[in-house]
């Protein structure tokens, strides 16, 4: 059964809510009164479905139902979970809470607020056991950080809740183990903000240098390594402790103004306002979204391929979702080609045509062949153990286009086997139409000797069931053909 989210509040932060959940599989109810909340989430649903796909390695799940209702209430009817993301106005949120929880009692409501405790937000509430904070940064459909947030009214089990939520759409849950203001990230956003308002008030920098100061310097360590470990590093081999020697004394030189306010005036507003415009104001708003966004992507991809940091959860949530896409699977012989992949064409693998790229044929066929390896057997234990089935010919026809967002399905039929090898015909097929077949031949080797050998007799033992199970078939339109052959 489809999980159904609601988001009250359809601003920048509630549309990236409501992306990351569509984009996950949940259908999503959103509320705003407000008549351009409509348009406005489109427009982040636009940017959200270019850049979380790009993010996956496996196909994404369908896109939740996402509607707009008319009133509260229909928004939260069967609703499992509900972000709250109205302005920062305390007295604003506890009517939202009061009209949600009047209209679905148990219902678990998580805030969106930048710095308002649990405590404060559950005041006046008849449960608030059932209020949490789970703030997020935006892009939500992006970056993978909510602050879980809770005060001694919420039960271990409210938390834990909110957690497995997050999880289950994407997100990093980091569990703020003592309530304060603003949580972690604001807090220390908030200190960088007042110095840079105090370097462009006191005539030290541009908007424009002050950027640059963070983009080409410490802001690319922090974004892989975060503050203690970047500074772990910078005391060398004698670690942190050397750190804490050499630049401890610093703290109490007056380097900055943290403890004091620049007067928030009319003047202020302009002297930042017009060198912003200067330095960005040749970029539409969705322009710049779109720009920010493709680079997050490249440097999530790369945190990525290095199982390391933001990396590591977007790894682990591929890792959650391709379980539920294997179980899709066939697991034994039958007498008809075998189900062995469901994949879906991602932004990566598109090709300046619009079309999936060559190179993405031969992965489907790569991804088909090593779940037939994994049934018989023959996966990465397997490997490591020493031995290893390795191409040695391989023909690939393109009989169709793939497109952005296309779902795919990989089928395999064995066309002959036996203890050393076997000949395989996969077909990758987009619904009922067949966009590319691939036929292979793949020896079965003694890594460390570097010669064909017998398959394991476990491992020859499935494969010949399946060899036997497809005999009957008849044998593929265009198996054994050569390149460039005519048909009939």
């Amino acid at each position: 059964m489809t999980r159904k989210a609601a988001i009250i509040g359809g601003g920048v932060i509630g549309g990236g809510w409501a992306a990351r959940f569509l984009l996950n599989g949940w259908d999503v109810a959103v509320f705003d009164p407000d008549p351009e909340a409509e348009r406005k989430i489109t427009a982040v649903m636009a940017n959200a479905r270019l850049a979380l796909p790009a993010l996956s390695d496996v196909p994404m799940p369908p896109e939740g139902v996402l509607t707009f209702a008319g009133t509260m209430a229909e928004a939260v009817e069967g609703a499992e979970y509900v972000q709250e993301s109205v302005s920062e106005r305390i007295e604003l949120k506890h009517k939202v809470y009061a009209q949600l929880q009047q209209a679905n009692p148990g219902v678990l409501i998580g805030s969106s607020t930048s710095g308002f405790t649990a405590t404060d937000l559950q005041k006046g509430s008849p449960a608030p056991q059932n209020i949490i904070v789970a703030h997020p940064f935006n892009p939500v459909y992006l970056l993978p950080l909510s602050e879980v947030s809770g005060s001694p009214a919420n039960p271990p089990e409210v938390v834990e809740k909110t957690v497995q939520i997050m999880k289950d759409i994407g997100m990093f849950p980091l569990v703020i183990r003592k309530e304060i203001d603003a949580f972690l990230g604001n807090r220390f956003l908030e200190a960088v903000w007042r110095e840079a308002l105090w370097m462009l008030k006191d005539g030290v920098a541009t908007t424009e240098e002050i950027d640059e100061a963070i983009r080409m310097g410490f802001g690319l360590r922090w974004g892989q390594m975060g503050l203690f470990e970047t500074y772990r590093i910078a005391g060398g081999e004698a670690g942190m402790r050397h750190f804490m020697a050499q630049f401890g004394p610093a703290l109490k030189w007056p380097w900055t103004k943290l403890m004091d306010v620049p007067e928030f005036n009319d003047e202020l507003v302009e002297l930042v306002s017009s060198q912003s415009d200067a330095q960005s104001g040749q970029y539409g708003i969705r322009e710049l979204e779109r720009i920010r966004d493709q680079n997050l992507v490249g440097f999530l991809r790369v945190l990525k391929e290095r199982d390391w940091g933001a990396g590591k959860v977007l790894r682990e949530h591929d890792a959650a979702r391709a379980a539920a896409f294997h179980a899709q699977t066939d697991s034994a012989p039958k007498s008809e080609p075998l189900v062995m992949a469901h994949m879906q064409v991602l932004p990566g693998w598109i090709d300046y045509n619009g079309h999936m790229t060559e190179s993405r044929y031969y992965f489907a066929n790569s991804e088909t062949i090593d779940a037939f390896l994994r049934l018989i057997g023959a996966g990465m234990d397997y490997v490591a153990a020493g031995h290893s089935y390795y191409s040695a010919e391989t023909h690939i026809r393109h009989l169709g286009e793939a497109k952005l967002g296309d779902r795919l399905t990989g089928t395999l039929q064995i066309l002959s086997a036996d203890e050393k090898r076997f000949r395989s015909f996969v077909r990758v097929m987009k619904g009922d139409s067949c966009v590319a077949t691939i036929e292979q031949l793949c020896l079965h080797v003694d890594m460390a000797a570097g010669k064909t050998v017998p398959a394991a007799p476990e491992v020859w033992e499935k494969l010949r069931a399946v060899a036997e199970a497809h005999a009957a078939l008849p044998l593929p339109e265009g198996a054994g053909r050569a390149i460039g052959q005519k048909k009939g």
